[in-house]
């Protein structure tokens, strides 16, 4: 008698690998219906809608309240510095009224600082910045604008000096005040990214070693140049220039030209002085390929403040 190889189907053959599965019936007993077990139903989960309800609430309040505190305060103060201008409002040249800030409605420079310097203050001294729109296109090599002036008054701002000397032009520029003097050392903290002063002064024998600088230097307009006067042989001049408020300004790429001449602590008379020098430090710059009108418009503003056209012909024949 030959013993016959039982193949078992795959649905078996995992019962049959279960202890906990009874063995099949035989298929000559017919098997006996078994009933489902009853499945127990979930309790829903309860949601807390008190407290979902106050976090949103409390959430929402705090920030809504906080935002509405910060544009109410910024409308009051633009409401206070609107009625503050208001004296200063002037009818155009068709008779039609003009409020600061218009088109048309450009104020004369005495006018212009009167005005900012009625408007409220802020909590910290704010910078008068000047903002020049010329006619030109610096693209063109014949149409650069680019140079330094020395305020009457100061900016109001120290200026952090560094110095490539060696020598007896390293004590000269010592003795002037500057912050930083060195060469090779001084060299080495820039390349490290360390740039601990607003202004860089050279003297011409320095310039082979800060040329190697120049994808540092230049980006943060801070490479000495000599059409800027800060590569000088005469570092005491040049040092005490800088200390002194010189301001540098270079024309950007839509032909604006702009710098901050003063503070807002100054007098009106010191910061007519400071703006009118400026102005004329710019117009003096006109480029022989500018076409048309050079000076199209001239804005004042302070850090925080509104700004406020000033008519160009009062500055040119102040």
């Amino acid at each position: 008698m030959t013993n016959a190889t039982t193949v078992q189907a795959p649905e078996q053959a995992e019962q049959s690998a279960d202890p906990s599965v009874e063995p099949p019936v035989s298929s000559a007993a017919p098997s006996a219906p078994t009933a489902a077990a009853p499945v127990a139903p979930v309790a829903p989960v309860a949601k807390d809608r008190r407290g979902s309800k106050r976090d949103n609430k409390g959430g929402n309040k705090g920030d809504n309240k906080g935002g509405k505190r910060g544009v109410k305060k910024d409308a009051k103060r633009l409401q206070i510095a609107r009625a503050a201008l208001a004296r200063f409002q002037k009818k155009d040249e068709q008779g039609v009224q003009g409020r600061v800030g218009d088109q048309g409605a450009a104020l004369s420079l005495a006018d212009a600082v009167a005005a900012l310097c009625a408007m409220p203050r802020v909590k910290f001294d704010e910078t008068l910045e000047v903002a020049m729109n010329l006619g030109i296109d610096p693209r063109h090599a014949d149409q650069q604008v680019r140079g330094t002036i020395s305020l009457p008054h100061g900016t109001g701002k120290t200026l952090r000096v560094a110095v490539f000397a060696r020598d007896e032009k390293a004590e000269q520029a010592r003795k002037a005040g500057a912050d930083i003097v060195g060469a090779e050392d001084l060299a080495e903290r820039i390349q490290k990214g360390e740039l601990p002063f607003d202004r860089c002064i050279a003297t011409p024998d320095m310039m082979g070693l800060v040329g190697r600088l120049g994808k540092i230097l230049g980006p943060r307009n801070l490479m000495p140049n000599p059409k800027l006067g800060t590569v000088a042989a005469n570092v005491t001049a040049a040092v005490e220039a800088a200390k002194g408020g010189e301001v540098q300004f270079r024309a950007e790429k839509n032909g604006v030209v702009h710098a901050g001449i003063g503070r807002m602590s100054f007098s009106e008379s010191q910061l007519n002085d400071n703006v009118l020098a400026f102005t004329k430090a710019v117009i003096a710059l006109k480029p022989e390929g500018a076409k048309g009108t050079y000076v199209k418009k001239i804005t004042l503003a302070t850090t925080m403040g509104l700004g406020i056209s000033v008519d160009v012909r009062s500055i040119a024949n102040a």
